[in-house]
C-alpha cells in the first residue's frame, strides 16, 4: 500500500482472502486436513513402535548367541570330562588289580562331573532357544507396525492426491487405507 491509500491487488491476494474467508465452509480440505494430521501422528507412533521391536529383535537375538555360545563351551567341557574318563576307564582295564581302585574312583568322580556340566549345557540351550524365540516374536511384531506405518503414509499420499484433485474417490481411498494401517497395528499392540 502507498502513502496516498491507493492499494494494488495481486491475482494471489484476491485468491488468498477467498480461502481464508471460505476457510471455514469447505469441509473436503478442512476434513483431510485434520485426518491427515492425524495420521501422520500416529504413523509416527507406529514407526516408533516398529522401530523398538526390530532394537529388541537384535538383543534378544545377541542374547541367543551368547548363551548358545556358553552352552558350547559347556559341552566342551563336557567332552574334556569324556575324554579323561575314558582314559580312566581304560587305565582300569589295563592295570593291575590293586592299582585299579583308584582309576575306578576317577571314572565316578568324572560320571558325576559330567551329570553336572550335562544339565548346565541343557539349561543354557533352552535358555538361548527361548531368546530365539522372543527374537522371532518380536521380528514379527516389527513387520506388523512396518506394514502399519506403509499403509498410513500410502493413505497421507492419497490425501494430498485428494487435495489437489478434489476428487472424492481418492479421499474414500485415502479413509479405507488408512483404516488398513489402523487394523495392522491394532494387530501388532495385540501381538498377533
Amino acid at each position: 500500500m502507498s502513502e496516498h491509500g491507493f492499494h494494488v491487488h495481486g491475482p494471489h491476494d484476491h485468491e488468498l482472502e477467498h480461502a481464508v474467508h471460505d476457510a471455514g465452509k469447505d469441509r473436503f480440505t478442512g476434513t483431510i486436513a485434520v485426518v491427515t494430521a492425524i495420521l501422520a501422528t500416529v504413523g509416527a507412533l507406529f514407526s516408533y513402535m516398529g522401530g523398538a521391536t526390530q532394537a529388541n529383535a537384535g538383543l534378544y537375538k545377541n542374547n541367543a548367541a551368547i548363551k548358545k555360545t556358553e552352552a558350547s563351551n559347556q559341552w566342551n567341557y563336557y567332552q574334556a570330562k569324556s575324554s579323561k574318563q575314558n582314559l580312566a576307564e581304560l587305565a582300569v582295564a589295563l592295570l593291575p588289580d590293586d592299582r585299579k581302585a583308584q582309576y575306578q574312583q576317577e571314572v565316578e568322580r568324572y560320571k558325576k562331573e559330567k551329570d553336572v556340566i550335562k544339565g548346565d549345557a541343557e539349561k543354557l540351550e533352552a535358555q538361548s532357544k527361548s531368546w530365539d524365540d522372543q527374537s522371532d516374536a518380536q521380528m514379527h511384531l516389527h513387520h506388523r507396525w512396518a506394514q502399519a506405518t506403509t499403509a498410513l503414509q500410502v493413505s497421507i499420499a492419497l490425501a494430498a492426491m485428494a487435495l489437489l484433485t478434489r476428487r472424492k474417490w481418492l479421499e474414500w481411498g485415502m479413509f479405507g487405507v488408512a483404516s488398513i494401517g489402523i487394523v495392522l497395528g491394532g494387530l501388532a499392540l495385540a501381538h498377533v
